[in-house]
């Protein structure tokens, strides 16, 4: 019973996460996660190259 516990949570979060993506890139985000490239700018300043 445990298992089918944590297997729900996990899936709620997959699911969570995914609809989280789907919502953004609908709003027209440029990159999801980072808190500079939200849907109203044009450009994401994230420097991911290191």
């Amino acid at each position: 019973m445990p298992n089918i516990i944590v297997m729900i949570v996990i899936l709620a979060i997959v699911g969570l996460a995914i609809a989280k993506i789907i919502s953004e890139k609908r709003k027209g985000a440029i990159c999801i996660g980072c808190p500079h490239g939200g849907s109203k700018k044009k450009s994401c300043s994230c420097n991911t190259s290191k």
